[in-house]
C-alpha cells in the first residue's frame, strides 16, 4: 500500500458573483477561506451580469482569497471558459497577482471593454 499524496492546493483570489453570497460562490464549495484584501492591480467593468477584471492599476478591488483542490480550480476553470491551451481564447485569463497573502490566482476578463462602465464598489 503506498501512502497518498496530499492534493496540491492552490491559491485564487475571487471578486464578482464568485465572493460570499453571490451566485456561483458555491462553485468553491470544499474552499478554504483565507481572508479578504484589496488588489490595486486590476479594475472591475460591468459587461452585464457579472463583472470582469482588467490588468489596470486601480484605488482596489475587495478580493476573497481561497485555498482550492485542484478538482474545484479545474471547476472554476470551467465556469470562467479558461482554457489552459490557449489562454487568451476563451472568456477568461488568468494571473498570479500579489496578495497579503502571498500569490493568488485572479481571472481577468479577455473581451474588450471599451465603452464599458468601470464598477467602483462590489
Amino acid at each position: 500500500m503506498t501512502a497518498q499524496q496530499p492534493e496540491q492546493l492552490n491559491r485564487v483570489g475571487v471578486y464578482g458573483t464568485l465572493k460570499r453570497g453571490h451566485s456561483n460562490h458555491g462553485v468553491l464549495a470544499g474552499a478554504r477561506y483565507v481572508g479578504r484584501c484589496q488588489v490595486r492591480e486590476i479594475t472591475l467593468y460591468d459587461i452585464g451580469p457579472f463583472p470582469g477584471a482588467k490588468l489596470r492599476k486601480s484605488q482596489g478591488v475587495n478580493v476573497e482569497v481561497y485555498d482550492v483542490s485542484d478538482r474545484v480550480f479545474a471547476r472554476l476553470d470551467k465556469l470562467e471558459d479558461y482554457k489552459s491551451h490557449a489562454p487568451g481564447a476563451g472568456e477568461y485569463d488568468r494571473r498570479q497577482l500579489e496578495t497579503p497573502f502571498g500569490p493568488a490566482w485572479i481571472y481577468l476578463y479577455n473581451p474588450d471593454v471599451s465603452g464599458l462602465p468601470e464598477i467602483r464598489n462590489f
